[in-house]
């Protein structure tokens, strides 16, 4: 599985400027409101919203991977993030996340979602790559990262 099958250029945040969990998804969702025709962006904040009040999406080592279900989607895909400050997210080790990959899929698609959430998450436990993560150069250096990933 690769990540760039579900991500574009176009869906990579180099410098997040969202100071709080609630300002971190509305950021996120902002590419996807202009590459998805109909796509409600108010809706896709409270989809993630909702999946956050069950409980947090912050895994911990600055990471959070905040994910939903949307029934106007066609296709699954991924927006990328990165706060060079990092953002309180109520992470489960208590540390602010500076790394965000949030994963929207169809209602109707369960196995493909939660196959990209464990590659995601098994990814994003490797602190070379998080490192890496966090020194690339911009928009270009997130792309030849994930490319690669």
């Amino acid at each position: 599985m690769k990540l760039c099958e579900y991500l574009e250029r176009g869906f990579l945040i180099p410098d997040l400027a969202a100071r709080t969990k609630s300002e971190v998804l509305a950021e996120l969702v902002v590419p996807l409101a202009g590459a998805i025709p109909g796509l409600d962006a108010g809706r896709a904040v409270k989809v993630l919203s909702e999946r956050e009040g069950l409980g947090t999406t912050g895994i911990g080592d600055g990471v959070a991977i905040p994910h939903g279900k949307m029934d106007s989607l066609e296709k699954i895909v991924v927006v990328v993030g990165r706060s060079l400050s990092g953002v309180e997210f109520e992470a489960l080790d208590h540390k602010p996340c500076s790394i965000f990959f949030l994963v929207l899929a169809p209602e109707q698609v369960t196995g493909l979602h939660l196959r990209i959430l464990a590659h995601v998450s098994r990814l994003l436990r490797d602190e070379n790559f998080r490192r890496a993560f966090m020194e690339a150069d911009g928009v270009d250096g997130l792309w030849s990262l994930l490319n690669a990933a």
